[in-house]
């Protein structure tokens, strides 16, 4: 929950200084663009997993709507693929959740420099599951019949993802480059946090909570318009 709150309080004060730079009188600034990447996500369970971070990809198109000097807003729609990846240890066991996403991020657009920028995003995203697949080399739906399976949890290997819609925050890092005045190009590093369970969760549930949790590195184009 600590991490909540920091991820919270982090948009805030983000939309605070962008409030604070609309005193100042600045020409609009509208792009387009398009980004991809690779996303490295777990899920945080209660009772815990045991882990190693799942890889993915991220591919999207994007909005950008600058108003102010040093401050605007972005919206984007993105296909991410997020989930989980077993750590068996010792044991040759292998077993991965693939979730697959559409994503809708709006952010606070904070950024200094002019022909090399650095920005901070952060805001809100909700997304949209679309579709899930599991990969494993033993047959979990019949654990009972491997003699030297290890003893963990593992309910989840056959708990369908319960919950379709997630939400949560995002805030992100990163630079970016003008090509001229119309094209740039930027790479950024970004952290997302589910507020709600990826698997069916509560006090009288399997689990108390699973929350979506992914670390993404992208690199994307930006076409200014206006």
């Amino acid at each position: 929950m600590k991490l909540v709150r920091t991820l919270l309080l982090t948009a805030a004060i983000a939309s605070g200084v962008g409030y604070a730079s609309a005193q100042t009188h600045y020409a609009s600034n509208v792009s387009l663009g398009v980004k991809g990447g690779i996303d490295l996500s777990r899920v945080t369970f209660t009772p815990s997993v045991k882990q190693n971070f799942a890889m993915g990809m991220n591919a999207g198109v994007t909005f950008r709507y600058i108003e102010e000097n040093h401050f605007g807003l972005i919206a984007e729609v993105n296909l991410e693929q997020r989930g989980w990846s077993e750590n068996f240890e010792e044991y040759p066991y292998e077993y991965t959740r693939t979730l697959n996403y559409v994503q809708i991020p709006f952010l606070a657009h904070i950024y200094f420099g002019r022909r090399g920028r650095f920005f901070f995003n952060a805001g809100p995203e909700i997304g949209f599951m679309i579709g899930e697949s599991t990969s494993a080399n033993f047959d979990y739906h019949n654990l009972s019949s491997i003699k030297d399976f290890p003893i963990r949890t593992t309910y989840q290997y056959e708990m369908a993802a319960e919950n379709k819609v997630d939400f949560g925050i995002s805030a992100g890092l990163g630079g970016e480059f003008s090509l001229n005045k119309r094209h740039s190009i930027y790479i950024e590093g970004r952290f997302y946090y589910g507020l709600g369970n990826v698997l069916k969760s509560g006090r009288t549930e399997n689990f108390r909570g699973s929350n979506s949790m992914s670390i993404m590195a992208s690199i994307g184009y930006w076409f200014r318009v206006k």
